[in-house]
């Protein structure tokens, strides 16, 4: 057993040489606009100096309001503006109306752009939740079908403005339901009921305008969620949500504080602060349903990635199965077993293991030609990481090999056809609460690569060039997730081409009964990822949506080790691979190769 030790000492070595740094964060900033559901401490001034440390958002302070949890998970900033921060949002704003003291969320979005030269960061987020308001001026008096046109038109004025400006992300929650807020139970089952449908309205309202005029915006159905929410407590961990944590009734929640909660744990179990506004608890589940909403589409995109990766390793062994030039005329077996493991951003966005066979039949001339046929089965199971759910990848591969070995000189080429079967299983968590959304899919991947090589020295030391070139095509069909809420996505079909170049050296140590070996790759992926991932809300089914798709980097390097011998009567292949440098993600596995006459 002691010809295995060196290889032993190596294999460790190229699993280490497979870490990459962490990948960059989906968006440059995350700025906000809108009204006091958002504000995130814009009027902190009216509350008094001795309270401001305790007070000064419309919520149960101190607890963070939803902009700022959400910019909190991006690593962005969600700090008032007046501070310097990026969230514009005041409470009492109107879509379009000024309000004083607030400004409107369409003259915020304007002095937002006059300040940054009218340009708008195409890589940042922006958000436009508003209306809220303009519906209570409707229960001031105000005229019901000229106030929401006013507030529609306010708004999609709004999000034009940053879409001319060069927003490419802009997310537009819709409003909750009104009328279940414990101002509009103490006005009475009419009042209810007549919230409730201008809610509703204005949403349809807006929607409908939005994408007659054009607008790509991310929605968010606050009003299902919140519905949601108050149907069934208890799953979210709370126990009152008819009534408000903080004191005196009727009183806003800009000066609540600790000191003013109904009970003590008032911030944590109960739905309203005041009449209208959310608690801390809930505008954490706001922000855990919009991460859901925006994390989505994106976890569903490394699907076709991840099939790309283990196409890749295939390929790979078809073409290195042969070991130099075949001795005599015949037909042998060949077969082998991998590892493989993607792990990207150090597991936070997915980690699995891949486990595969591939069995081929191989006939030689004699003379340097080799021809044969292949057969595969592999499995990845994958966790998308930050307990979000996982999938299961089955892979059936059949393809066909061709080479020519000379003394020194070798090409092949291979073509394969794999079926993909696909399980997904998306975990969304809204505060205590586990949401899995299941949903099944096919597909299919087609690869054609083409290898070669040049052998330079004598005797036992050999080196030189290597190169291939690997184009896969990765087709998945689209799916509805499993258990309908406001969650809950419908997922398009999914194509992705890869085309990826590899150039190297390899260099080996023939002793006879035992050859180790090395080859190092630069790799470049010609292909771009696609940009953009997209989705739509099973509630929100005439809503299409898109978020920034994977940003992978396309150019790294592959180190492989490995040593060829003997084993019991057959050529034994053994080593391990993974990929240098690739930023916010690793490639890596071990393989075991085996091959014999007939």
């Amino acid at each position: 057993m002691s010809q295995f030790r060196p290889l032993r000492k190596l294999l460790p070595l190229a699993l280490a040489l497979a870490a990459a740094p962490a990948m960059a964060g989906e968006y440059s900033r995350t700025v906000f606009f809108g009204d006091s559901l958002t504000d995130s401490g814009h009027f902190r001034g009216l509350v008094p100096p001795e309270a401001r440390a305790f007070a000064g958002k419309f919520t149960t302070n101190p607890a963070l309001v939803w902009s700022e949890q959400l910019a909190q998970h991006y690593g962005t900033n969600a700090s008032p503006a007046v501070d310097g921060g990026d969230n514009y949002a005041q409470g009492g704003s109107r879509a379009a109306v000024p309000n004083a003291p607030a400004d409107s969320t369409l003259s915020q979005v304007q002095a937002y752009l006059g300040a940054n030269g009218g340009r708008a960061d195409g890589s940042a987020l922006y958000t436009v939740w508003t209306g809220a308001n303009d519906i209570f001026a409707i229960s001031d008096g105000a005229p019901v079908d000229a106030t929401i046109a006013a507030a529609v038109g306010g708004t999609v004025q709004a999000v034009g403005a940053l879409d001319a400006a060069g927003a490419r992300y802009i997310l537009v929650p819709n409003l909750p339901d009104i009328g279940i807020t414990p101002s509009a139970i103490a006005a009475g089952p009419v009042a209810q009921a007549t919230l409730t449908a201008l809610s509703a309205g204005y949403n349809e309202a807006l929607y409908g305008a939005l994408g007659q005029a054009g607008y790509k915006v991310i929605p968010l159905d606050t009003f299902n969620l919140l519905r949601e929410i108050a149907a069934s407590p208890a799953t979210y961990g709370l126990a009152n949500v008819t009534g408000v944590a903080c004191l005196p009734p009727g009183s806003s929640s800009l000066a609540c504080n600790p000191t003013s909660y109904a009970s003590p744990d008032a911030g944590t179990t109960y739905l309203f602060a005041d009449g209208v506004h959310p608690t801390g608890a809930a505008h954490a589940m706001l922000a855990d349903y919009a991460v859901s909403v925006l994390e989505g589409p994106r976890l569903v995109a490394i699907l076709p990635h991840a099939a790309t990766v283990t196409g890749r390793s295939r390929a790979d062994q078809v073409a290195l199965h042969v070991d130099g030039r075949p001795a005599a005329a015949g037909v042998r077996w060949w077969g082998g077993l991998r590892a493989d493991h993607q792990r990207y951003d150090h597991g936070k966005l997915y980690d699995g293991m891949a486990p595969a066979a591939l069995f081929g039949v191989d006939w030689s001339n004699g003379n340097g030609l080799v021809a044969g046929g292949f057969a595969g089965y592999g499995r990845m199971d994958a966790d998308f990481g930050r307990n979000r759910g996982g999938f299961t990848q089955d892979e059936t591969t059949l393809g066909g090999f061709v080479g020519w070995y000379g003394q020194r000189a070798w090409v092949n080429a291979q073509a394969s056809y794999t079926y993909l079967d696909l399980d997904v299983d998306r975990d969304v968590r809204i505060g205590p609460a586990l949401r899995r959304h299941s949903g099944s899919t096919e597909g299919h991947a087609s690869a054609v690569g083409v290898s070669g090589g040049f052998q330079f020295g004598e005797g036992a030391l050999r080196h030189g060039p290597v190169a291939s070139l690997l184009w896969q095509k990765i087709d998945l069909d689209g799916w509805t997730e499993g258990n309908t809420s406001s969650s809950a996505l419908v997922l398009p079909d999914q194509s992705r081409d890869s085309l990826v170049g590899s150039l190297g050296w390899q260099l080996s140590y023939d002793t006879g009964d035992f050859t180790p070996y090395l080859r190092a790759t630069w790799d470049r992926e010609f292909e771009d990822a696609p940009a953009r991932a997209t989705a739509r809300l099973q509630t929100m089914p005439g809503v299409e949506f898109a978020v920034p798709g994977l940003d992978i980097d396309d150019s790294y390097g592959t180190v492989v080790l490995g040593a060829r011998f003997n084993l019991f009567g057959l050529k034994a292949d053994l080593g391990a691979r993974g990929t240098l440098d690739r930023a916010g993600g690793t490639d890596a596995g071990l393989f075991l190769g085996l091959a014999g006459g007939f």
